[in-house]
C-alpha cells in the first residue's frame, strides 16, 4: 500500500533525492570504451557519418558522405531497496540514509559491467550487430558504397606478448575508411583480464622488451594505458582508441534512475518492511568498428 508519514521524513527526503545526491562517477573505466546518448524516443535510430573526403584540385569533384544506422531499443532495469521498521528506530549512524545515496553509483557499475561485457562478446550472435551489419570484431568489414572495397580485419587470435601487440598494433595504423584514406587513429587503451595484468603493465610501462634479454626498447612505454575487467575472458584483450568521438560501445539512455514506488509492509517481521524502488531505461549497442580491434577472445 502507499506509503504514509510512518516513515520518518529524513529518510523518505533520502530516498526521492538519493539519486541526485549521489552524483555521477568519473573514474569508473567504462567511460573509456562507452559513449553515453540521451533518446527521446521508445526506439532511436542512431545516425553516423562516414569518413571525410580530402581536398582536390578539381572543383567539379563531388564526394558522397556515407550515412550510418544503429537503431536502439532501451531496456528497464530497476533496483528495489527495503528497511525494516525496526532498523530505522535503532539507526544511531545514519548508515540507511547513506544506503540511499548509493543509488547512481549502483546502476553506473551495471553500466559498467555491461559494456565490458558486450566488448568481450563483439561476436554479432550474442549482442547484434555493428553499423556495417557485421559483428564488432570481425575480419571481413566492408561499408556499403565505399570507395575502399577490401575487406577489412579487426579479429585476432593470439594471446597477449609485446610480439602479439605490435603485430595488432601495426594492422590497426593501417585502416581504411569509406573514403579510403588512413584513419591516424591514436590507439591508446589496452583493456585486458586480470590474469593479464604483469604482461599489460610491462607493454605499457616498461621501457624495455620484456621478453628477451637482448634490453631493446619498448616503443609503446608511456604512449597508452591499461585497465583489466573480470568481464573479460581470461586470454581476451582489445586494443581501443579511446580519443575519438566513436567508442566501440553506445550506451543510450531514455531514463535515468529515479525513485518511482515506495511502500510499507506491515505484516513483515521487524516492525514491518519498508520499500523504495528505482528505475532507469537504457540499453546497449556497438559502435563504429575501427576504434577497437581484438588481440584474442
Amino acid at each position: 500500500m502507499a506509503i504514509s508519514g510512518q516513515l520518518p521524513k529524513h529518510l523518505e527526503v533520502a530516498a526521492r533525492t538519493g539519486v541526485l545526491a549521489s552524483p555521477a562517477r568519473d573514474d569508473l573505466p567504462y567511460r573509456q570504451v562507452a559513449d553515453e546518448v540521451d533518446l527521446t524516443a521508445k526506439s532511436t535510430n542512431l545516425v553516423d557519418l562516414g569518413g571525410m573526403p580530402l581536398p582536390t584540385e578539381n572543383p567539379k569533384d563531388v564526394d558522397t558522405l556515407i550515412e550510418k544506422f544503429q537503431n536502439i531499443e532501451p531496456k528497464d532495469w530497476t533496483i528495489t531497496l527495503h528497511i525494516s521498521q525496526n532498523a530505522i528506530d535503532d539507526d544511531q549512524t545514519g548508515s540507511l540514509e547513506r544506503r540511499f545515496r548509493n543509488v547512481m553509483p549502483a546502476f553506473q557499475r551495471h553500466m559498467n559491467n555491461l559494456a565490458f561485457t558486450w566488448l568481450n562478446a563483439g561476436d554479432g550472435t550474442t549482442y547484434g550487430t555493428g553499423p556495417d551489419g557485421l559483428s564488432l570484431f570481425n575480419d571481413s568489414h566492408l561499408w556499403k558504397g565505399a570507395k575502399n572495397t577490401t575487406a577489412q580485419d579487426n579479429l585476432y587470435d593470439t594471446l597477449l606478448s609485446l610480439d602479439n601487440f605490435n603485430t595488432v598494433w601495426v594492422a590497426a595504423q593501417q585502416f581504411l575508411d569509406d573514403q579510403s584514406n588512413y584513419f591516424n587513429f591514436n590507439y591508446n587503451l589496452l583493456v585486458c583480464h586480470p590474469t593479464n595484468n604483469v604482461i599489460a603493465a610491462n607493454i605499457t610501462g616498461n621501457t624495455q622488451a620484456m621478453d628477451t634479454a637482448n634490453r631493446e626498447i619498448n616503443p609503446y612505454s608511456g604512449t597508452l594505458s591499461y585497465i583489466t575487467t573480470p568481464y573479460f575472458d581470461t586470454t581476451a584483450w582489445v586494443l581501443v582508441a579511446t580519443g575519438e568521438m566513436n567508442k566501440p560501445v553506445i550506451i543510450g539512455i531514455k531514463k535515468r534512475p529515479q525513485l518511482v514506488n515506495m511502500w510499507f509492509d506491515s505484516q513483515q517481521d521487524d516492525g514491518g518492511i519498508h520499500y523504495f524502488q528505482y528505475h532507469a531505461r537504457y540499453n546497449l549497442v556497438y559502435g563504429d568498428w575501427p576504434v577497437a580491434i581484438m588481440g584474442d577472445s
